[in-house]
């Protein structure tokens, strides 16, 4: 009789066990989903000239936007003070204005409201206990890095305040980079909660998986800093820059290693090397896993991200050869987030199930 009890007792704490990882599992793929937006909210920003139209960082505050004409004219006269108005676009009406301010504002309030989609459910599933183990831990981490991403995202936007009639490049791609971090720590937890039918794959093939997330933040990075240098608009031919496999005038900046960051040409070269290095990268890792996990999960996973990878590629080869028009400059960015998340997913699905931080 005890042990029948027993044994029941068991089945209904695994039976709640399961319902909780699956509750953390869809709130963690709402996040997701949010940043995602965020991230696109905020290459529309870019592209569209919009990051600097709020110029001060108002956290609380600034959740407002202008209710009256009055207050428009406030924040119209507040842009009218920086570089960007004064050397590009003087004269600008207060119509146009407006729709700069609404897609910096609406990112802003993106990301305010995903920091609240974070922090609420984490206390209410801590709580009540549906959190156990490594997963607090886990979850206090990408709090605090989002609540850091605020504080570089203002760091960004001040780049372009003062001097500059943009942003810095470099805090540009950081930005981007950690934006992309943190998706990428939220999706791993979550994939982790999932249910595995295949067993773990070898650890050289987990090691390789992670290696090629590695890869593809790398390039998301390379990325950052090609969007805030526009050059993509600096060689519009491929698969020849300028003629040539290597094109000329790529070392003209002193020192030397400024040319990595600041010299358009060199780094969309370095973009446009590193891309194909992703992608043959993707192709051995295809091999690899043929021949070490052959007919499993973790082949069909490897071939189909090696796949999505050369998509990526084809895209970016357009956009670069239409001059990089917003809706494809915008696609570009977007695929890149596909090829993020499916390598993060197939990295974890290369682990299986978390091992002791279950809910």
């Amino acid at each position: 009789m005890m042990t029948d009890y027993a044994a029941s007792a068991n089945q209904a704490a695994f039976a709640m066990q399961d319902k909780n990882r699956k509750l953390v599992r869809w709130w963690l793929y709402a996040v997701f989903i949010v940043l995602i937006t965020i991230v696109m909210v905020g290459g529309a920003t870019r592209m569209t000239g919009s990051g600097l139209s709020i110029t001060e960082w108002k956290p609380i505050h600034g959740v407002i936007p202008p209710l009256n004409h009055a207050q428009w004219l406030e924040e119209f006269d507040k842009y009218r003070q920086i570089p960007q108005y004064q050397q590009i676009n003087k004269g600008m009406s207060l119509e146009e204005f407006r729709f700069i301010f609404w897609w910096e504002w609406a990112h802003r309030l993106l990301a305010r409201f995903v920091g609240f989609l974070v922090a609420i459910p984490l206390i209410f599933f801590w709580a009540t206990g549906r959190l156990q183990g490594g997963l607090k831990a886990r979850m206090l981490a990408i709090l605090a890095l989002g609540g850091l991403q605020g504080a570089i995202g203002w760091w960004m936007v001040a780049s372009g305040l003062s001097v500059l009639t943009s942003v810095s490049q470099y805090r540009l791609a950081v930005h981007l980079t950690m934006a992309c971090i943190i998706m990428t720590a939220v999706l791993y937890v979550a994939r982790g909660l999932a249910e595995y039918t295949q067993q773990p794959a070898q650890k050289n093939i987990q090691r390789f998986a992670g290696w090629l997330v590695f890869a593809v933040l790398v390039q998301i990075y390379l990325g950052g800093l090609v969007a805030g240098l526009h050059a993509g608009l600096t060689y519009n031919t491929w698969p020849l820059m300028d003629g040539a496999i290597i094109p000329a005038d790529m070392f003209t900046h002193q020192p030397l290693w400024r040319n990595l960051f600041e010299n358009p040409k060199t780094v969309q070269f370095i973009h446009r090397m590193f891309a194909y290095t992703v992608l043959v990268l993707a192709v051995l890792h295809v091999v690899q896993t043929q021949r070490h996990a052959a007919g499993t999960t973790h082949a069909r996973r490897a071939l189909v991200l090696a796949g999505l990878m050369l998509l990526q590629a084809v895209i970016g080869i357009i956009t670069l050869l239409s001059m990089v028009p917003i809706q494809w400059g915008l696609l570009h960015q977007g695929f890149a987030l596909v090829v993020l998340s499916f390598a993060v997913a197939h990295w974890r699905g290369c682990k299986g199930a978390y091992a002791v931080c279950s809910v």
